[in-house]
């Protein structure tokens, strides 16, 4: 029975598929698939259909630019490394780190979307301004934003690979080698800080075992000693605030 049904409402919707484009050029006030406009400038300005085509594919690549081209990178992999150096292996659980690492991003990244509201989205929404000259517009906070965070090292090597020899100034930078060298960046600057957050935690563990073995219990797994110890010292040193704020102060804040 539900087969049958799976089955007719497939069948219904290919023929509302099918019927829909003839009703759509039976009338001739019907929406217009393609229209471009020439402007008094030179410009050129695209249909609402095609804007509102380029807007929904835009947002299906939101989750990859929000990853790749803000701080949630640097604060994912601090959070990750900070709970396996504590030994927590599901605590905090993966909801709450991602919710916070987002939030956390939220926080660092609001003065870059607030420009982009104020000098592009607004504008754009006023119709004072095209949907190219506002995309355009909207790029140069998110890359300034970028740039301060990448290492020239790695932008001179991505751009070596992809052939841009000569790049005349940073605003010049393509993003086709901004964003690879700004995840590097990102990823080499997580490892340093989760470098110093794992020491203190190493130590505790070695001094733990090193007294267990001097008990002579070597039976007994030194990782079911350390941890309430570790979590005791994270507490007494008020580590959640020292992480987000280090976090944040990384970022110039």
């Amino acid at each position: 029975m539900i087969r049958r049904i799976s089955q007719l409402g497939r069948l219904l919707l290919l023929a509302f598929v099918c019927l829909l484009p003839l009703n759509a050029f039976a009338d001739p006030l019907g929406i217009e698939a393609l229209r471009l406009v020439q402007n008094d400038d030179g410009s050129q300005t695209y249909s609402v259909t095609i804007q509102i085509l380029a807007i929904m594919t835009a947002l299906t690549l939101l989750p990859a630019m929000l990853i790749m081209m803000t701080s949630f990178t640097r604060i994912i992999v601090v959070l990750s490394i900070l709970r396996q150096a504590i030994g927590l292996q599901q605590t905090p659980s993966n909801q709450i780190v991602l919710g916070l690492a987002l939030f956390l991003t939220f926080f660092i990244m609001t003065p870059v979307w607030e420009r982009v509201n104020a000098e592009a989205l607004q504008p754009y929404i006023a119709e004072e301004i095209g949907p190219l000259e506002a995309v355009n517009l909207a790029r140069a906070p998110i890359q300034e934003f970028m740039l301060s965070q990448t290492r020239e090292v790695d932008l001179d090597m991505f751009a070596r690979i992809g052939g841009y020899d000569v790049i005349a100034s940073p605003e010049e930078v393509p993003f086709v080698v901004l964003v690879p060298a700004f995840v590097t960046s990102e990823l080499k600057t997580a490892f340093q800080i989760g470098f110093m957050l794992f020491i203190p935690f190493l130590i505790l563990d070695m001094v733990v075992a090193s007294i267990l073995m001097a008990m002579g219990m070597m039976m007994l797994s030194p990782v079911i000693i350390s941890l309430p110890f570790k979590i005791m010292l994270f507490v007494l040193v008020d580590g959640w605030t020292l992480v987000m704020g280090t976090l944040a102060a990384s970022y110039g804040y």
